[in-house]
């Protein structure tokens, strides 16, 4: 039997995403004066409010709220029409330094003995389902909303405000490959005078070509703003806080989620780090024909640097993949999971987080975990232990 899969995605405007944005324009603010900065930031925002809190250690100092209303306005907050004006929203500050029975779990003498900064489970995962190998439903909502951020900003319709939700629904079929596209739905923040009929046929127009063709149909569904018009967004329609967009950030739903947000964390924080190595691991088992899709857990105890436990699930669309216990071993020597190691190996002390809050963290070439680079190390070393367990690939 087939089934229908959904995924959504927001965009930068989203007051989730907002936070999520101010949150991780503060640590690269930190990271591009001190990249050693301990940062874990936290935003909320409301009508006419910014509160901003955490902790943080640094030799840095940073103006905290006006890198918040430059964050709000670059991502479309200046315009009047949007309802939460930049310049006059008031911004609350209260941040504190890590607390040092933290520090001491992270802090060693020698690097590479680094511990994690918390104990958590963080999943990876990579499928043959689209060329960057992600799940194709929340792909395409991503794609639909960087199409629809791109529409407000070089004003082909500029009629556009900064908030913003996609959805896409997947019908697949009995082996479990995309056969069609079920519904879309696409909820834009516009300016007053615009009506839903222009509204939904400039995106028909200039949105929907985003989507693939051959998985169009006549009983494909696409929903333009469903319950009408949509003129009060942002904080002013919505309250916002970081972290509540874990699903939009990482597969969807369509693989397990260990629980830890990404923004305003710091990469010492395995929440965040661990997760894109998991997802660089997951990428280049795919990548090197391994399977033709890969979960991947790892796990860690605060204070300790190497994970307590790796877990690998692979799967093979028509064919047999490579044994778990096989990848796990090839793994465990071609990536060293240590905390150390993945800011090194990923160069994660750098102010690039801003751009993954707003653009997507995963399914975006140019980022350093969405690198293949691997691929070849892990043939070789899948190849020896698959001869070293008896049975040769």
């Amino acid at each position: 039997m087939g089934f229908l899969f959904t995924s959504e995605a927001v965009t930068a405007g989203h007051p989730d995403k907002l936070c999520d944005s101010i949150s991780d324009a503060i640590l690269d603010a930190y990271l591009t004066k001190d990249p050693r900065a301990r940062v874990a930031v936290e935003t909320f925002v409301t009508n006419g409010l910014c509160v901003i809190a955490g902790e943080v250690t640094s030799s840095a100092t940073v103006d905290v709220a006006a890198v918040a209303r430059r964050t709000m306005a670059s991502i479309g907050y200046a315009d009047p029409r949007a309802g939460f004006p930049a310049e006059d929203v008031g911004v609350l500050v209260s941040l504190g330094r890590q607390s040092a029975e933290i520090a001491q779990g992270v802090d060693r003498e020698r690097p590479e003995e680094q511990g994690a900064g918390d104990q958590g489970l963080m999943f990876g995962y990579a499928c043959r389902d689209t060329d960057v190998l992600m799940p194709l439903p929340i792909q395409l909502a991503h794609e639909l909303v960087r199409g629809l951020t791109r529409l407000r900003v070089e004003r082909t319709l500029p009629y556009l405000l900064p908030d913003g939700k996609t959805q896409v629904t997947v019908e697949y079929g009995d082996e479990g490959r995309p056969r069609r596209l079920h519904t879309v739905v696409v909820s834009t923040h516009h300016a007053r005078e615009v009506g839903q009929d222009r509204i939904r046929a400039d995106l028909r127009a200039h949105l929907f070509p985003l989507l693939p063709a051959e998985l169009l149909d006549a009983d494909t569904i696409l929903h333009v703003n469903p319950t009408g018009a949509f003129t009060i967004g942002g904080p002013k329609g919505d309250t916002g806080l970081t972290g509540r967009k874990i699903i939009v950030d990482t597969y969807g739903g369509w693989a397990p989620h260990g629980g830890g947000a990404f923004s305003g964390k710091d990469p010492t924080k395995v929440d965040r780090s661990a997760c894109y190595m998991a997802r660089y691991v997951a990428k280049n088992v795919v990548a090197a024909g391994l399977a033709d899709a890969c979960e991947v857990q790892v796990a860690y105890a605060i204070g300790v640097a190497r994970p307590v436990s790796l877990r690998i699930r692979a799967e093979g669309w028509g064919r047999e993949p490579t044994p778990d216990a096989v990848l796990v071993k090839a793994v465990g020597e071609v990536f060293d999971l240590r905390p150390h190691a993945i800011l090194r190996d990923l160069k994660l002390q750098r102010p690039i987080y801003e751009d993954t809050a707003r653009n997507g963290h995963l399914g975006r070439e140019g980022l350093p975990w969405e690198a293949t680079d691997r691929v070849a190390a892990l043939r070789r070393a899948a190849e020896a232990a698959q001869a070293a367990s008896g049975h040769p690939v």
